[in-house]
């Protein structure tokens, strides 16, 4: 029996142009891997957390993304709301925040392909009054793109530090937060809102706060190499079922 999570309401960023992944598939969100679309692996592994809603923040390729959910049958509630693909991400998270209605929520990336357990965990943690970020602290791990991955600084459970080269760092960021009205209200004073400044403003607050999620499999996406090692990963476990 699903655990009912303590936020059964998650916002899946799938605006972005996703330029790296082009030559397998016009849009980010409908890659197969393993067959079915990263946006598909995405709001199922939701349901199997317990989720019964879904936002799906799009802009690239919006048309197809669109078409593509309203022809399936999905296991939670799916509706879109619209971003714009040529402004930072958080301009997604702003886009989602009337839909909200100030409710928590899960943030998750569209192309960060993970774990239903990882959902789950950040759901069972919220927001804790601003936001919380699932990390993992395997420094190194071969999946991760070490020129890519952001990376975070803790204090304890705190974040004292978020960004792509970050020196000294001591985990990674999954992609994955459970966040409350704090963050958008942070966004909104921003000229040029990213999600990471988003968390900084946070932090400087002692909001912004981590679960650790090293134990859970995860891997963001975002260009060919990652892409085949997505494909091993899954082709693993249908083996392991399968056995």
């Amino acid at each position: 029996m699903i655990e009912t999570p303590r936020i059964q309401t998650a916002i899946i960023l799938a605006a972005g142009e996703g330029s790296r992944l082009r030559t397998s598939a016009p849009y980010k969100p409908l890659c197969a891997v393993a067959g079915r679309p990263l946006i598909a692996h995405a709001l199922e592994g939701l349901a199997e957390a317990g989720f019964a809603r879904a936002i799906v923040t799009v802009s690239y390729g919006r048309e197809a993304i669109e078409a593509y959910l309203a022809s399936r049958r999905w296991p939670l509630k799916v509706e879109t709301v619209l971003a714009d693909h040529r402004e930072p991400n958080g301009v997604s998270v702003l886009a989602a925040r009337d839909a909200l209605g100030g409710s928590e929520a899960i943030l998750a990336m569209c192309d960060h392909l993970v774990s239903s357990e990882l959902y789950a965990r950040m759901a069972r943690a919220g927001a804790g009054g601003g936001l919380r970020l699932g990390i993992d602290r395997r420094l190194g791990h071969d999946w991760v793109d070490p020129e890519d991955v952001t990376c975070v600084a803790t204090e304890g459970d705190r974040i004292v530090a978020i960004g792509k080269g970050l020196e000294p760092h001591d985990c990674y960021d999954t992609g994955v937060f459970a966040i409350g009205p704090a963050l958008s209200d942070a966004l909104a004073t921003l000229a040029s809102p990213s999600l990471t400044e988003g968390v900084r403003l946070l932090a400087a607050q002692g909001l912004a706060r981590i679960v650790d999620c090293s134990d859970i499999d995860w891997i963001d996406v975002d260009d060919a190499p990652a892409l085949a090692k997505a494909e091993a990963w899954m082709a693993t476990k249908a083996d392991a079922v399968a056995a």
